[in-house]
């Protein structure tokens, strides 16, 4: 008989697998015990059944690696917590790279991996053969050994999690479908199924792929499309035994494990089967989709290559199951931005065993404290934007979406698939002078710019790619003449009202109570001093504000700034669309813009951070006297309809002064020199402005009390623990990406956070954090041996505290 519904909970979670289940769990263990989770059919019956059960614990960054870590580590402990078995053990897992590029790949991961504390090995493919009998390893270059990784039964863990939630006071109601959610004054009041409404303060949607139909019911979006997906179990193969490792050969789509003395065998082919176009059945439970040999011969194919005994093996079983799929490959955790309350653990891109647990564990921790217990971007839903929820979107991605997670992951790698959703005004101009363009929150952004007869298409590589010698030319320009960058993808707000120099007084650490027409670069902090955002405040009258931000960050800042006016008379204003930017950077910017408005450049009449209305040809602009790349420059904001013009003037004015289009990898370049950090990379809600070496953005003396000033006062009393230094390699050849190990004298003392090749040092540079428990010093950095750890191999840098290109920004203000 269906337990009865209460008619109020604390916590209402939607959803009964692998994430659902882990969220009651860890709120009920962190003492939240009114907690019911409603479950349409039974428990793990839509997605988590048929998962193959892969515990990998290396992930895409240090947090979500912890996350991960962590649910193997409860796994193989929840067992003998709540005494129902879950199948867990630690065989181990062997990558296989059948190219010297992947192999390159794997030590890169390898590298990441010691920083992140995961135990890891490269192996030669005699090793790899000796630990996996059953394969083929002539055609290898070599492999990575992970001895912690693990495996499990995805019902029988799903089910422990369940009944450790309902130990600890957590309720549990099958045969329960959510038909719509409540809300009132912007905030979940509860939610509807057929047997009646509960009310809650919570909701958390753990729906898996019902999750986006779960979101619409909420008005929040939840961008994620079921596919297919594969595998076969055969019938018991000699030499098969029970402590096989994990095998993944990527460049052959496939992952095996052993499955009662046969092997289980699925993959992640390069053109998927989107699923549910037209919905999914109402009494989809428990339930496989048709076979389709066809679409599983490449898996197939490849596997018999990598193991022959596969060839002639009996095939036990053929699963074709749907998994939750969304746009850029990661997941979705956190509370919604507009529906207060509203939670999301969805779209697990078939990692959703491995990442479960700890997934669960984060949003619970969440919810308790009222914020996220770590660093969560990778993840965190307001890294999407709405337009990316809509259906046919969502299916043409995850067409791609499935086989990336095995392809190579090359350093800049643009998906495919459902582009062109957002394009500046000058995206044709643009395209006709030879821009390549990369994807940013659905914004096409011109990357680069081909010359010298190239095409303007990414040739991928760890090493030189084919834009590098263009980007090198753009980067030239702008340190020597002058470059147009269209930067019209910047998220542009306006904070207008009485209230609203309070609330920005408040939520800034820098003081923009300043006159009108100046610009201030602040963070926004949380309570513990990290910054949540990165951004630009102009002052544009004494009630309004102009705020300038990243794109990628657009979703998430505009939340975090509503969810702060709290009451006040103030309202923000999304003012993205209304005008294109156009970047003018380097040192004949002035005598370039000069010839298109009478308005007086001067530093005296125009100095650094100054904002000011200016005519550029016919049209009204607003130029901002500001640089991301260390140069001369201004930030034109041309309204949209204006700048087609404005462009084209500029264009013809500025070939005397050897002007030249830009791209983002030659302002990744440039900025990199000057040492500018990136929020999501080099900053972040666990860095402070003061590790960030951005003390000077920080006002303590301002009137007020701004968020996050108690915690920076406490940190700035004593030494410093952890740093932001430069590092500068000593060899010109290395490249350095992002999460390579940093070594001082022979100890891990930290990583690479962000890092390009400096054009005009002559050498890649890399921003990464450093840590000692006496003091990050002058004198501890000074008197070091610095390397930093690419692919394995340690390489000699030079570590400073200021960057390696105009140190004092003379030519800034200049």
């Amino acid at each position: 008989m269906t337990e009865a519904l209460p008619s109020h909970a604390r916590v209402v979670v939607v959803g009964g697998g692998i994430a659902g289940c882990s969220v009651a769990y860890h709120l009920a263990r962190l003492g939240w015990t009114d907690v019911v989770l409603l479950e349409r059919r039974d428990i793990s019956c839509g997605t988590t059944w048929h998962a193959a059960g892969l515990v990998g614990q290396l992930r895409a960054t240090q947090n979500l690696t912890r996350l991960a870590r962590y649910g193997a580590d409860l796994y193989e402990r929840l067992e003998a917590e709540t005494g129902q078995a879950t199948g867990f053990r630690r065989p181990g897992s062997v990558s296989l790279a059948r190219t010297p590029e992947r192999m390159v790949e794997l030590r890169r991961a390898a590298s990441m991996a010691r920083s992140f504390g995961v135990e890891v090995e490269p192996i030669t493919p005699a090793e790899a053969g000796r630990r996996w009998p059953l394969i083929r390893t002539e055609d290898l270059v070599g492999a990575v050994w992970l001895p912690r990784d693990g495996r499990t039964n995805p019902i029988d863990t799903t089910r422990a999690l369940a009944k450790g939630a309902q130990m600890a006071g957590a309720r549990i109601i099958e045969d329960t479908t959510v038909t719509g959610v409540l809300r009132r004054h912007g905030a979940v009041a509860g939610v509807r199924t057929a047997r009646g409404d509960i009310a809650c303060e919570v909701l958390v949607n753990c729906a898996g792929m019902w999750a986006r139909e779960v979101g619409r019911m909420a008005g929040v979006a939840v961008p994620l499309h079921a596919s297919e997906h594969f595998y076969v179990v055969t019938e018991p193969i000699a030499g098969v035994t029970a402590d096989l490792p994990v095998l993944r050969d990527t460049d052959g789509y496939i992952y095996v494990r052993e499955e009662v003395g046969g092997l289980l065998m699925g993959g992640f082919e390069p053109v998927a089967k989107p699923w549910g176009m037209a919905g999914i059945p109402e009494d989809f439970a428990f339930s496989l989709i048709a076979e389709d040999w066809d679409h599983f011969q490449v898996l197939m194919e490849q596997a018999i290559v990598r193991i022959p005994a596969l060839e002639t093996a009996p095939i036990r079983r053929h699963v074709n199951g749907p998994e939750s799929f969304t746009p850029d490959g990661r997941y979705l955790l956190g509370e919604a931005p507009g529906c207060r309350g509203f939670f999301v653990a969805a779209g697990f891109n078939s990692i959703g065993i491995a990442s479960g647990a700890g997934a669960g564990k984060a949003v619970a921790e969440w919810i308790v404290g009222g914020e996220p217990p770590m660093d969560l971007w990778d993840v965190d839903i307001r890294r999407v934007a709405p337009f990316q929820a809509g259906p046919r979107y969502l299916r043409d991605r995850t067409v791609e979406m499935v086989g990336l997670a095995y392809a190579m992951h090359w350093p800049f790698r643009q998906p495919e698939t459902a582009r062109g959703v957002r394009r500046s005004v000058l995206h044709d101009r643009l395209a006709a002078r030879g821009a390549c363009f990369g994807v940013v929150m659905g914004w096409e952004r011109a990357n680069w710019y081909a010359t010298g007869g190239r095409e303007p298409r990414y040739v991928y590589s760890y090493g030189r790619q084919n834009w590098f010698p263009c980007a090198a030319e753009e980067h030239r320009a702008v340190r020597e003449a002058v470059g147009l960058f269209d930067q019209s993808s910047f998220a542009k707000f306006q904070l207008q009202g009485p209230d609203a120099l309070r609330v920005l007084q408040r939520l800034c650490a820098n003081d923009v109570d300043v006159p009108a027409d100046r610009i201030v670069y602040t963070q926004m902090l949380n309570r513990h001093g990290g910054i949540e955002a990165d951004l630009t405040v102009t002052r544009l009258a004494e009630d309004a504000f102009l705020i300038v931000t990243a794109a990628a960050a657009a979703t998430r800042d505009a939340d975090w700034i509503r969810r702060h006016v709290d009451g006040a008379s103030a309202a923000l204003t999304d003012v993205t669309s209304a005008y294109a930017v156009l970047g003018l950077m380097g040192p004949h910017s002035r005598a370039l813009l000069g010839r298109l408005t009478d308005a007086d450049l001067s530093n005296d009449a125009f100095p650094f951070l100054t904002s000011r209305e200016i005519a550029v040809g016919y049209a009204p602009v607003r130029a901002q006297r500001i640089t991301y790349v260390g140069e001369l420059g201004w930030e034109l904001h041309v309204p949209t309809e204006c700048a087609p013009a404005v462009y084209d003037a500029v264009v013809e004015a500025g070939e005397p002064f050897g002007l030249r289009h830009a791209g983002y990898h030659a302002m990744d370049s440039l900025r990199i020199e000057k040492a500018y950090r990136a929020w999501g990379h080099d900053l972040g809600s666990e860095d402070t402005p003061l590790e960030a070496g951005l003390g000077f953005c920080v006002r303590f003396d301002k009137p007020g009390e701004f968020l996050g000033r108690a915690a920076l006062l406490a940190q700035r009393a004593k030494p410093l623990a952890r740093r932001l230094v430069v590092f500068t390699l000593e060899d010109p050849e290395p490249l350095v990406y992002h999460d390579e190990p940093i070594w001082r004298d022979g100890a891990l003392v930290g990583r690479i956070t962000s890092g390009a090749y400096g054009h005009t040092v002559g050498r890649a540079v890399g921003l990464g954090y450093v840590a000692h428990p006496d003091g990050v010093t002058d004198g501890w950095i000074a008197g070091g041996r610095w390397e930093l750890e690419i692919a394995c191999e340690r390489v000699p840098a030079r570590a400073s505290l200021a960057p390696p290109y105009d140190p004092k920004s003379l030519r800034v203000r200049g």
